[in-house]
């Protein structure tokens, strides 16, 4: 597996005329030499696979990364890794421009000194897009998590518990089944307060005829999951109902588009025009969808800026539209869903019809 990786990013490298690179970015470690560690430097040639930690280190990345020659560095990391690329010849250099800090790229070309242009930038990330058959069964897992915690959570809420405390159930749960921790700050948003996309869980009470939003995610072997599920506080209104049934047919709209070829603007643009035609288009402001993996937010985008022309097979997408309405309520419904050669499967198995908590 990260034998294939580095031929691929070595393939990647010939394109962009560098004869070397240097990964920085944490996740990009993780996923080029199986490393999970911090202040760690990767680099890369078509030859050679360096690593270049502390010794805090050293004895972690023996074992997860055995493909790669250790390189220990006492005095600095861009210290050790001038040296280690004066010392290969190599001449032109890439690093990580969307990954790299201002400062840890200046103090590099000093440490240089000019035996090397650290002057190719390049974005790793699209390398991760497809994801193998390892990287599915993972995020297959951290979404059963998911879903395993959700069941436990309808059991939880009722009138009179916080939002904060929903949030802590949820992430309790996923941790006691194996996640490593939250993939981000869950989020719990009831009532008037479903109007923020972003709610995260606050002490405010759940009352009874509320929708309460969750939306929340797992993290098994590095690999994330999302979900957003949507449930009412006792019987909903006519108009709740309404409303919810709006977003859930505009969902699985989104989610039956998802297939090989499709591109991220038409998906976005088909679900924004159901929503619209149902007077709500204004009320849903934010993308549709997004990859994951390693990170929670991933490219390829469902989007109306989205630069993805046409999904693959084995790219992984959310489809979560909402409708916020300020001052008064909101609600989102979201599934991971991996692009099959036949079309959308969702890694997502809860329930979306309207639950009313009784």
């Amino acid at each position: 597996m990260i034998a294939d990786r580095l031929s691929r990013l070595r393939d990647f490298l010939r394109e962009k005329g560098a004869d070397a690179v240097a990964v920085n970015k944490e996740v990009n470690l993780h996923y080029f030499s199986g490393f999970r560690g911090d202040d760690t430097l990767l680099l890369i040639s078509q030859n050679d696979a360096l690593l270049v930690t502390d010794a805090r280190y050293m004895e972690q990345a023996a074992k997860q990364a055995p493909l790669f020659e250790l390189a220990e560095q006492k005095d600095g990391l861009f210290v050790r890794a001038a040296k280690c690329v004066k010392a290969h010849g190599w001449k032109k250099l890439a690093f990580e421009g969307n990954a790299m800090t201002y400062d840890s790229f200046t103090k590099f070309r000093e440490f240089l000194d000019g035996a090397a242009a650290l002057d190719i930038s390049v974005h790793l990330d699209e390398l991760r897009m497809v994801k193998e058959a390892e990287e599915i069964a993972a995020m297959e897992k951290a979404a059963e998590i998911g879903d395993a915690a959700f069941l436990d959570i309808v059991g939880f809420i009722r009138p009179g518990v916080t939002e904060r405390e929903v949030a802590a159930q949820l992430e309790t749960t996923m941790r006691d089944l194996g996640s490593e921790r939250p993939a981000f700050p869950t989020i719990v948003a009831s009532g008037e307060r479903g109007s923020l996309p972003h709610g995260v869980a606050t002490e405010k009470l759940i009352v009874l005829g509320e929708f309460v939003t969750m939306d929340y995610g797992a993290v098994y072997e590095g690999y994330h999951s999302d979900m957003t599920r949507t449930v009412c506080v006792g019987r909903a209104s006519d108009a709740q109902r309404v409303l919810y049934q709006t977003v859930l047919d505009a969902q699985k709209l989104g989610v039956s588009m998802v297939k090989p070829g499709a591109s991220g603007r038409a998906i976005d643009a088909e679900v924004r025009q159901r929503l619209t035609d149902a007077g709500y288009g204004e009320y849903f402001g934010h993308g549709l969808g997004h990859s994951l993996g390693l990170e929670i937010h991933e490219e390829p985008r469902l989007s109306r800026k989205s630069d993805c022309e046409s999904l693959l097979p084995g790219m992984i997408v959310t489809v979560e539209p909402g409708v916020y309405l300020p001052g008064k309520c909101g609600l989102r419904i979201e599934d991971t869903v991996l692009v099959t050669e036949t079309g959308g499967v969702p890694l997502t198995k809860s329930g979306k019809e309207l639950m009313e908590i009784l």
